[in-house]
C-alpha cells in the first residue's frame, strides 16, 4: 500500500485531515488493550459515579436508577464469575465463527473465486462500486451476513481488477454498518423497535399501533442515497489515498472459467437452488416445517432464529460439490484444513471479542449506559428547540450516544420513552421520532471501535495490511460518517417539508 501519508502525493486539506486522523488513531494501543483500559476505567467510574449519588430516572418503569458500584465486594463478585459466561454468551462470536466455517470450505473449493470472477466478468467496472455498497445496504435482512461474506468478498474483487482491497473493504462496510437502516426488506430490527416505539406511544394514546413497516417509504427511498454517497466518496475521496496494492496477498486471476468449472458451478448452483426450494416449502405454507405456530410468519420463523445454521449449509453443500466435480476436494481431510487455515486468521478476532464482551456485560452492569442516555436526552429537550432542528439534535444525540453503546433496540429502548411522547406533544408522529432515531443509529456504526463487529472488519483488512490499526480504520471510514450524517438527515428534513408518509400508516403528524 502507498501509505496515505506519503509526502511525494499532492493531498488536499481533506486528505491530510484524514491522514492526521490515521496517525492520532493508530497511536491508540492494541484494540484488546484499549477495551482493557475502558474495563478498568468502567470499574473506576461506577465506584466515583456511585460515591457521587448520581442517578437518574428510568423512563419507562418511573424508578430511580443509580450506577452499581463494580468496586464493592458484590461486584468483584460478579466479575469473577462472569468472565467466563461473558465471553462465551457474547452474541456476535457464535454467528460469526460458525458462518466463517461455512465459507472456508466455499474458499477452499474454489467456488469463492469461481464466483468472485464471474461477477467481475459480468459486472461492468464503473459500476462495481455501486453494486457492492448496494449489496451491502441490502444484506440487513440476513443478519451479519454482510460483514461475514459480502467484506472479505469485496476485497477480493477490487483486488482482482487491480483496485486497492480496503477500497473494496470500506464500499462494503459503508452500506453493511453505515447505512444499517437503509433496506427494501424488512429486518428482525423493524419489528423490534416498531415495539418500542408503539409502547412509547402508548404513554399517551393507549391505543396507539406501530407497524414493522411504519418507515418503509423512507428506508426504502434511504437505500439509493445511501448507495449513491457511498459509491461516490469509495471513488472520490477513499480510494485517491491509496496508491497500487503493493502487499504480499495475490490477486484471484481473471481468466473465464473453463468449462469444467462451468459444469462444476451448475451442479452447485443446481445444490444451492434445491437448498432456497427446500426453505422455501418450509415457510411459504401457514404450517410449513420452517414456520413456527405460537409465532406465525416470516421474521418469527425457524429460517430468521435459525440463520446461522443455514448461512453454514449454504456455503457448506455447494462447495463440497464444487470441489468434488473441480478435484479440488480429493478427501475430507481438504475441508478441514481450510477451516483449519480460516480459524488461525480468526484468531486475532478472539482474542479482541474476550475483552469487548468484558467491557459490554461491566457497561450494562454498571447502569452507565442507561445515565449516559437519559441525561442526554433531558439535555435536548431542555433546550426547547423547533420541530427541525429538534429532529435534527435527536440524529445527533443518537450518533453520540451510538460511540459507546452499539446495541441499537437498546438505546432505542431508553431513548424512545422521552422521545417520542415529547415529539407527540409538539403535534409529530411517533414513527417520524423512529425515523429520526434510525438515521442516527446508524451513520456512526463504521467508526466507533467499540462495535461488536468492528474487531472483524479490522481482521479482514489485515490480511492484507498487516499493519492495519484502529485509527486507519476510522480515518478509512470517517468520510462516509460525515457524508450520511449530512445526506441521510437533509433526506430526512426534505421529506417532512414535502409530507410525504414514512410508510404505510407511517403519518408525520398526530393529533391528541
Amino acid at each position: 500500500m502507498t501509505p496515505p501519508t506519503d509526502p511525494t502525493q499532492p493531498r488536499s486539506l481533506l486528505q491530510r485531515t484524514l491522514a492526521r486522523v490515521e496517525w492520532a488513531g493508530n497511536l491508540l494501543p492494541h484494540p484488546a488493550s484499549l477495551f482493557l483500559i475502558l474495563c478498568a476505567a468502567m470499574v473506576v467510574g461506577s465506584w466515583l459515579l456511585t460515591l457521587w449519588g448520581v442517578s437518574v430516572e428510568h423512563p419507562i418503569t418511573h424508578k430511580a436508577v443509580g450506577a452499581v458500584n463494580l468496586c464493592s465486594v458484590d461486584g468483584a463478585r460478579r466479575i469473577i464469575l462472569g468472565l467466563l459466561p461473558n465471553f462465551v454468551n457474547f452474541a456476535p462470536l457464535g454467528p460469526v465463527l460458525v458462518c466463517l466455517l461455512g465459507l472456508a470450505a466455499a474458499e477452499q473449493s474454489g467456488l469463492l473465486g469461481a464466483c468472485l470472477r464471474l461477477i467481475v466478468h459480468g459486472t461492468p467496472r464503473r459500476l462495481l462500486t455501486w453494486v457492492v455498497v448496494w449489496c451491502g445496504a441490502m444484506s440487513h435482512t440476513a443478519g451479519d451476513i454482510g460483514y461475514v461474506l459480502l467484506l472479505p468478498l469485496s476485497m477480493a474483487l477490487f483486488h482482482a481488477i487491480g483496485r486497492h482491497p480496503l477500497a473494496g473493504l470500506a464500499a462494503a462496510f459503508s452500506g453493511v454498518s453505515g447505512g444499517f437502516a437503509a433496506n427494501l426488506l424488512l429486518s428482525t430490527s423493524d419489528v423490534v423497535l416498531a415495539g418500542f416505539t408503539q409502547e412509547a406511544a402508548r404513554i399517551l394514546a393507549p391505543t396507539y399501533t406501530v407497524s414493522a413497516m411504519a418507515n418503509y417509504y423512507f428506508l426504502g427511498a434511504s437505500v439509493f442515497l445511501i448507495t449513491a454517497l457511498g459509491a461516490m466518496v469509495t471513488e472520490r475521496i477513499v480510494e485517491p489515498r491509496f496508491g497500487p496494492y503493493q502487499g504480499a496477498m495475490t490477486p484471484q486471476a481473471l481468466q473465464p472459467l473453463t468449462a469444467e468449472e462451468r459444469r462444476a458451478l451448475r451442479r452447485a448452483g443446481g445444490v444451492l437452488l434445491g437448498l432456497i426450494a427446500l426453505v422455501v416449502a418450509g415457510l411459504a405454507p401457514a404450517d410449513g416445517w420452517l414456520q413456527d405456530p405460537a409465532k406465525p410468519g416470516f421474521l418469527h420463523s425457524y429460517f430468521v432464529r435459525g440463520l446461522v445454521f443455514f448461512i453454514f449449509v449454504f456455503g457448506l453443500l455447494p462447495a463440497l460439490v464444487y470441489g468434488v466435480s473441480t478435484g479440488s476436494i480429493r478427501r475430507d481431510t481438504d475441508v478441514y484444513q481450510g477451516m483449519q487455515r480460516t480459524m488461525e486468521l480468526a484468531a486475532p478476532y478472539l482474542v479482541v471479542v474476550f475483552f469487548i464482551a468484558q467491557f459490554v456485560n461491566l457497561f450494562a452492569w454498571s447502569n452507565v449506559g442507561v445515565i449516559l442516555a437519559v441525561k442526554g436526552a433531558t439535555f435536548l429537550k431542555a433546550l426547547h428547540l423547533g420541530p427541525i432542528p429538534l429532529i435534527v439534535g435527536l440524529v445527533l444525540l443518537t450518533a453520540a450516544t451510538d460511540l459507546f453503546l452499539g446495541s441499537a433496540s437498546a438505546k432505542w429502548a431508553i431513548l424512545a420513552p422521552v422521545f417520542v411522547p415529547m415529539f407527540m406533544l409538539l403535534g409529530y408522529s411517533p414513527e417520524l421520532t423512529q425515523a429520526a432515531y434510525r438515521v442516527g443509529d446508524s451513520i456512526m456504526n463504521v467508526v466507533t471501535p467499540l462495535a461488536s463487529n468492528f474487531p472483524l472488519v479490522l481482521m479482514f483488512a489485515q490480511r492484507y495490511e498487516p499493519r492495519t490499526g484502529i485509527g486507519t480504520m476510522v480515518a478509512l471510514m470517517l468520510p462516509y460518517s460525515l457524508c450520511f450524517l449530512v445526506g441521510w438527515t437533509l433526506l430526512l428534513v426534505v421529506w417532512m417539508w414535502l409530507g410525504w408518509p414514512l410508510g404505510p400508516g407511517g403519518l408525520l403528524f398526530v393529533r391528541l
